[in-house]
Parts: structure tokens; C-alpha cells; sequence
């Protein structure tokens, strides 16, 4: 496939959208390319020119299908017309190498959820994917929001060891549907699930996927993961598949301890034909 029409070409991404008057960080910035995140959204929320010296001027990627590639794509889309009351909430920041990847929620035409992955070369992003979903309006069954939960990263040492449980999820669970092996993967007791319409625990996960594979005409099954980045504890999943009628992205964050998956958000967006 190619690279610039898997994941990411989807509806508005954070190069639009991330304007507003205030940002807050519940984890540490305590890295460059971290800073450089929170920088390159900073600058276009107040229409600063600063994000041309943060990209990479003539080998910046944009897998946005809404915005085009390069410091002109980005220029581009700081003239749309945006709404006054626009905000921006970034929760989580993590970095894997040359990647960062945030969890932030907006108010932009009403709330939504987002992932952010930017790749990283000699200092500048040169790379971008997003997903986004409309915010519920109500907590899930058991009273959960979407951003709510952990924050603090733990397991350095286990990133990779995180990252291969996780693949091993979303490949048997999520693409296979081995629900017999849900508990090589999930924490039975402490799982905690921030999607808005499963409550915690495992047997709430494999009963949700049951009810969706048992209903005629609503297909929900994960095909290719295409991007696996950690930072010790937190993992995200960029993944394609199907949901009800289309191609969908998904982008799943686990939060792993002791080997086993006891935390979960997502984010799920139909990914548009090329040229749409």
C-alpha cells in the first residue's frame, strides 16, 4: 500500500486542528523531540511562522489527505477559517526512536479524541499521521472517559517485550478473534477500558467482539498492524481493518504491567477514498 493512503488519510488532522488558547501535559516533556511536539502545535495555534524551521522544508509527509505535503500544505491549512473557541488538551506524549506519538482531546466544530504519530530525521519532523473520533457525550458502563487513567510511564526496560505482547493482541485477538487466548494477553481482574461502549474487565472485551461478530452486516476485525510504537509501559497500535461498512483505522494505547494488558483507549476513523 502506499505509504501516503494507509492510516492517517483521515478527515482533519492535528495540523488543523490543534488551535486554541490553552495546552496542558499530564507527562513530562523530557525529551526533544517531545518539546518539539508540543512546540509545532503550539506554533499554529497562535499562527506563529515557527513550525517551517520545526518541519523539514522539502521532505515533510503528510498522510492527512485533507493537507497537503511540505511547509505549503501546512500554510495552507493555518488560513482555514477556524472557530474562536477552538481548544487543545494533549494527556499523553510518548517517544519510541525517532517517533513521537500524543492522546489529546479537542474542541474543534465539537469535541473530539486524537492520535498523533511525527517522525522524526536530524532533529525535525519530516512525517505525520493522525486519527480522530467524535467525544460521547456519557462515560462508558463503567464510568470511564475516553481520556481519563494513567499517565505515568513504568517498564523502560520492557519496551520491547510490551510492544511484542501487544502485537500478539491485536493479531490473535483483534484480527484472528483467538478469544481462548485472551488470558495470555489481559489482566482478568484489573483491566481497566476506556473505549465508550465496553466496561472493564476481559470477559467485558471478548463478550463486546462476540456481540459484534454475531451481528449480521457489522464486520469489526483488524487486518494489518502497521505501526507498534512504545515507551515502556504505553503501547500504541496503528492498525488497519474493517468496521461496519469501510476501511477503518484504528489506533489502540495499551498500558502494560507485569506482562499482561491492564489498560486501554482507542480511537477509530472510516478511512476515506483517495481524493475524497
Amino acid at each position: 500500500m502506499d505509504r501516503r493512503t494507509f492510516l492517517g488519510n483521515l478527515a482533519l488532522g492535528t495540523v488543523i486542528i490543534a488551535m486554541g488558547n490553552q495546552q496542558s501535559f499530564a507527562v513530562p516533556l523530557d525529551s526533544d523531540h517531545k518539546r518539539q511536539v508540543v512546540d509545532f502545535l503550539k506554533s499554529i495555534e497562535t499562527g506563529d511562522p515557527a513550525p517551517a524551521s520545526i518541519i523539514y522544508p522539502n521532505h515533510y509527509t503528510q498522510h492527512n489527505l485533507m493537507v497537503s505535503d511540505g511547509v505549503a500544505g501546512l500554510r495552507a491549512a493555518q488560513k482555514q477559517p477556524i472557530s474562536s473557541s477552538a481548544r487543545m488538551k494533549t494527556v499523553r506524549v510518548y517517544q519510541d526512536g525517532d517517533f513521537v506519538f500524543a492522546h489529546a482531546e479537542y474542541e474543534f466544530f465539537g469535541p473530539k479524541i486524537g492520535f498523533d504519530i511525527f517522525g522524526f530525521e536530524n532533529g525535525l519532523i519530516v512525517e505525520h499521521w493522525d486519527n480522530l473520533q467524535e467525544m460521547p457525550i456519557r462515560p462508558n458502563p463503567s464510568g470511564r472517559t475516553m481520556m481519563d487513567g494513567a499517565t505515568e510511564v513504568g517498564e523502560l526496560e520492557k519496551t520491547d517485550a510490551n510492544k511484542a505482547l501487544v502485537k500478539g493482541l491485536v493479531e490473535e485477538l483483534l484480527g484472528q478473534r483467538r478469544m481462548d487466548r485472551v488470558s495470555s494477553y489481559v489482566d482478568p481482574v484489573t483491566y481497566i477500558q476506556h473505549n465508550p461502549h465496553v466496561g472493564d474487565g476481559a470477559d467485558a472485551m471478548v463478550a463486546a467482539f462476540r456481540q459484534l461478530d454475531a451481528a449480521a452486516g457489522t464486520p469489526h476485525r483488524y487486518t494489518h498492524v502497521r505501526q507498534l510504537l512504545g515507551e515502556g509501559s504505553f503501547v500504541l497500535a496503528a492498525s488497519e481493518g474493517v468496521a461496519g461498512d469501510g476501511p477503518t483505522a484504528f489506533y489502540d494505547l495499551f498500558r502494560v504491567a507485569n506482562r499482561r494488558i491492564v489498560e486501554h483507549w482507542d480511537v477509530l476513523e472510516t478511512i476515506p477514498a483517495r481524493g475524497n
